[in-house]
């Protein structure tokens, strides 16, 4: 069994002829063409193969570890809201009930 990755435009390489899997420097178990439209390898899993460039994965693979920073810095910033407010509603409260009015004893 093999596969042949067709040929491919590299952006270091410039131009690769497609090649058939395995390859004579590889594993003779690296029976199937892996990669991404633009870098291509034989490699032993069926599903290593993404429609993609490596450029536009490599942004995604950039953009969550961003946009993970942000929501935490989000979720500190409203955990010292809360831990303020509650430090303040704690701090404000009166030591003891007034209502305004004297208290007599009757007789």
């Amino acid at each position: 069994m093999s596969a042949i990755c067709t040929s491919y435009q590299s952006p270091g390489k410039g131009f690769v002829k497609g090649f058939s899997c395995p390859a004579p420097e590889s594993d003779s178990r690296a029976v199937y063409c892996c990669g991404f439209n633009d870098v291509k390898y034989c490699c032993d899993d069926p599903n290593s193969f993404f429609p993609y460039e490596y450029g536009y994965m490599w942004w995604l693979s950039i953009g969550a570890p961003v946009g993970l920073s942000i929501a935490a810095v989000v979720l500190l910033a409203y955990l010292i809201n809360v831990c303020v407010l509650f430090y303040l509603f704690i701090a404000t409260k009166p030591g003891h009930r007034d209502n305004g009015l004297t208290l007599s004893v009757p007789g």
